[in-house]
């Protein structure tokens, strides 16, 4: 239901929810430039004075909205040259689209006409709080990716980089990524333990997930906490007891101690998401194909594997991603003969600081996202088959 009619608002209300942006707003700005409490009143005054006076001109948006942009965007420019004056124009247009959004009331527009302005306001709110969450959590990665390109060897933002210098940007650090032979060395050793665990892992982790499935198996749920407790307890513990007990077995500093140890660790996704994919399976299923004589390893390839697939493929996507980002467990149970490429970065903080770390987190990052972008639409096809949503 939407609203067709909608009040133009008070220059009350537009100036102090305007104060409110600006404030939010003003706080980042502030803080950049040594001073977060000035950012805060001058951003408050500035929108609220936008605000009082444009509510009153709804009748010219769209050249008041342009006037606005440019505003900032060459008072961005005098401020700090061209990088500077790009914050400005963002700032600037979501300015100009915030305060005629208020005035004209096209936030109430998708909202259903009996809601309270309290309701209103925490549906805005709402959203607005799980956007700040977003932010803080994006934006270290953020960071990190535009400074894996500085032609410098620093961890900072070089002045030539702030003003958009193609000089200030070079890939010489990812050219030492692929030319390092220790870089190279631990990227192989990564990609030879990640597989092999990644498959113990699901290979275990399907046959648990499929048997705990069954109503008639006891303790079920005793069972079930096991099996997915390595995900609970404190990577450091579960470390630490790995490494004490592959060192009384023989395994500790071996290649196959350390496939066991990353498979441990990736069982309890694999078993989550298959576990959630039975929740659709209908069992009468296995017992048709045993009435027409299939056994129950046909019944597994023929009849269950095609239904949850998406859920088998998931789990090895997320073990293998465990098992390739893991550094603490490997540096207990390895050794340098098997030194990952988690293990090396580690090892590259502690010793040198080599903002080809930088180059290998943005290629961990593209690689993740990649990853978890497969792992999406591996989760649509499944609701799909099961008929959760229209295909």
């Amino acid at each position: 239901m939407t609203i067709t009619n909608v009040q133009p608002q008070t220059p009350g209300f537009v100036a102090a929810v305007s104060a409110a942006a600006g404030a939010f707003f003003g706080l980042f700005v502030g803080t950049a430039q040594g001073s977060g409490l000035m950012g805060v009143i001058i951003g408050a005054v500035l929108l609220a004075a936008m605000g009082f006076v444009l509510t009153g001109m709804t009748d010219k948006e769209k050249p008041l909205r342009w006037i606005v942009f440019a505003a900032f965007l060459v008072a961005g420019y005098a401020m700090g040259g061209f990088s500077v004056a790009l914050v400005g124009a963002l700032f600037g247009w979501f300015a100009g689209w915030f305060i005629f959004w208020l005035a004209t009331s096209r936030y109430r527009m998708h909202l259903a006409p009996y809601l309270t302005p309290g309701q209103v306001l925490w549906h805005y709110t709402f959203r607005v709080i799980c956007g700040a969450i977003f932010v803080f959590l994006i934006t270290p990665i953020l960071v990190v990716m535009p400074l894996s390109f500085n032609a410098q060897d620093f961890f900072t933002f070089t002045p030539e980089m702030l003003r958009f210098d193609p000089a200030g940007y070079s890939l010489k650090h990812y050219e030492d990524f692929f030319n390092n032979p220790d870089w190279q060395q631990a990227l192989w050793n990564s990609l030879k333990i990640a597989p092999m665990a990644t498959l113990l892992s699901v290979s275990f982790g399907t046959l648990a997930a499929i048997g705990l499935s069954q109503p008639h198996v006891p303790f079920r749920r005793p069972i079930m906490a096991i099996l997915i407790s390595p995900m609970i307890v404190p990577l450091i513990i579960s470390a630490a007891g790995m490494y004490f007990f592959y060192s009384r077995i023989g395994l500790q500093g071996t290649y196959f101690g350390v496939v066991l140890a990353h498979a441990a660790l990736g069982i309890p996704f694999v078993i989550i998401t298959v576990t959630a994919t039975l929740v659709g399976f209908d069992q009468s299923l296995t017992r048709a194909a045993a009435n027409m004589g299939a056994g129950p390893v046909t019944t597994f390839f023929r009849v269950q594997m095609p239904l949850i697939l998406p859920g088998v493929i998931s789990g090895a996507l997320f073990a293998f991603i465990t098992s390739f980002d893991e550094v603490v467990v490997v540096l207990f149970v390895g050794s340098a003969g098997q030194k990952t490429l988690p293990w090396q970065m580690f090892t590259g903080l502690r010793e040198q600081i080599s903002p080809t770390i930088l180059a290998v987190a943005t290629l961990l990052v593209a690689i993740s996202i990649v990853l978890l972008t497969t792992v999406e639409m591996l989760r649509r096809r499944s609701e799909r088959l099961r008929g959760m949503t229209p295909s």
